[in-house]
């Protein structure tokens, strides 16, 4: 696994820390020798929107790096004090400006070499005026034969709307979970 976020001073008192078993532990932590606060680096969760209108899907043109200039759904990482459904409207609102109603968890793709959970929602578009915010260069619908599959931000998108276009041939949607190493 290429992926570590590395914790090099303790976030409590400051002092440098050393990566070490703690006792009970099964695996290398941070470990602070002088106040022995224990940092844990967990996943972090990534939270965003299939939003749709008729035949159509909503992407967002990435305004910032990674992967800018390329497209994606409108998703970003949770806040704390927000449940991902929250997270994921914020964030199809800060990103495309767009109204949504939800209709349920549709994706769990776990992005092992990220250190990543992507968790996707369907939803329905109210309408079609959307104003992307400063992270968005432009959002845009799309019909299944319009998406610019070589453009495409990142691989979760793909696997979400390849599973989505795939599903709604039967109009039965279930919660895809797929890991990604």
């Amino acid at each position: 696994m290429w992926f570590t976020r590395r914790i090099e001073h303790c976030q409590v008192c400051g002092t440098p820390v050393e990566q070490k078993v703690p006792e009970g532990d099964n695996r290398d932590r941070a470990v602070c020798p002088g106040c022995g606060h224990v940092h844990y680096v967990n996943p972090l969760n990534v939270v965003g929107t299939l939003p749709v209108w008729e035949d159509q899907v909503l992407l967002c043109r990435r305004n910032i790096e990674p992967r800018k200039g390329f497209w994606t759904l409108p998703a970003g990482f949770m806040e704390l004090g927000e449940t991902t459904e929250e997270g994921a409207g914020r964030e199809t609102d800060e990103e495309a400006g767009a109204r949504i109603e939800m209709q349920g968890l549709y994706c769990v793709l776990n992005v092992v070499s990220a250190g990543q959970v992507h968790f996707f929602y369907r939803a329905r578009l109210l309408d079609t005026e959307f104003a992307p915010g400063p992270e968005t260069i432009e959002a845009r619908l799309f019909r299944e034969d319009e998406i610019p599959w070589d453009e495409l931000a990142f691989r979760t998108v793909r696997m979400t709307l390849q599973r989505y276009f795939e599903e709604r041939q039967t109009g039965q949607f279930g919660v895809y979970c797929a890991d990604i190493r």
